[in-house]
């Protein structure tokens, strides 16, 4: 008798430890359901910090400061102020263009932000936010003798530099141009190639090469005066599906349009030029 009894007990003890081991997977896998169901906005917001992309080495849209050697610039100044309108702390990865993408994909940064044109291919794949820079493109030669080319047709053979990914690539790359590949380079080191004619020329955007060119002065390099093409919008990319992130990005952007912020940022770093103004130009023939 006491034997029934004792394996009734036990009985009863493993149905209750049974149901308590359901009750605790359910609460387990409901708390993992919560988790996962929250968008990736919403845990960026909940951890209260940003992470972004960018190059350090494109003067004026993101590079070291000479004199402090801090992370600045153009593109730079936009993000911190769009987190911090956000609420939130911003964290910057130095790295190459094609690096950004990748990290944007496997989920080491949120966004990139680095002058960055949009382009109909990159919709495809990635999510753009609504421009905060708009340009033209314009090409860096040398002085003395404009590189021997005188409309983008010129570039049949001659070295363009440039990292092979980009839109500025793909036009050189159009018209015949030899490819010069850099990896995240530092301006000085493109100019200088141009100057001493290890290369011949560098497709980019207006605003930025017209500042190199002024800071480089003492190298044989100049923006051609006639090449224009292709006028273009910077956007911040981020993953194409976190659509609420590209939305409230959106939002602080548009304020900032609105009360003048991108105007003040823009003239401190494009030497008093408002590069938030959309501008429309004849392309080169």
């Amino acid at each position: 008798m006491k034997t029934v009894k004792l394996l009734k007990k036990c009985k009863g003890l493993i149905a209750i430890l049974a149901i308590l081991s359901v009750i605790t997977a359910c609460t387990s896998e409901k708390g993992k359901s919560n988790e996962t169901d929250k968008t990736a906005w919403e845990n960026i917001k909940e951890k209260g910090t940003l992470k972004a992309a960018t190059s350090g080495t494109l003067f004026p849209a993101s590079y070291h400061d000479s004199d402090s050697n801090e992370l600045t610039g153009y593109d730079v100044e936009v993000a911190k102020e769009l987190a911090d309108r956000l609420g939130l702390k911003i964290e910057f990865t130095e790295m190459a263009f094609d690096g950004m993408l990748s990290s944007i994909n496997s989920g080491q940064v949120d966004f990139a932000i680095n002058d960055i044109t949009v382009t109909d291919e990159r919709k495809e794949k990635f999510g753009f936010t609504d421009p905060y820079k708009h340009s033209v493109g314009a090409a860096i030669v040398r002085k003395s003798d404009l590189s021997g080319i005188d409309s983008l047709e010129d570039l049949k053979g001659k070295k363009a530099a440039g990292e092979a990914t980009t839109t500025y690539m793909e036009v050189a790359r159009t018209y015949g141009a030899e490819e010069v590949i850099y990896d995240n380079a530092t301006n000085d080191q493109y100019l200088r190639d141009v100057s001493t004619g290890r290369t011949d020329i560098i497709l980019n955007d207006y605003y930025t090469q017209t500042l190199a060119v002024s800071y480089y002065s003492d190298l044989d390099i100049t923006v051609h005066p006639t090449i224009r093409y292709n006028p273009s919008s910077a956007s911040i990319i981020l993953k194409k599906e976190n659509e609420d992130m590209r939305d409230a990005f959106n939002d602080a952007l548009k304020k900032m349009k609105e009360d003048g912020t991108l105007t003040k940022l823009s003239k401190q770093f494009y030497n008093g030029a408002d590069v938030s103004e959309e501008i429309e130009l004849e392309e080169s023939k």
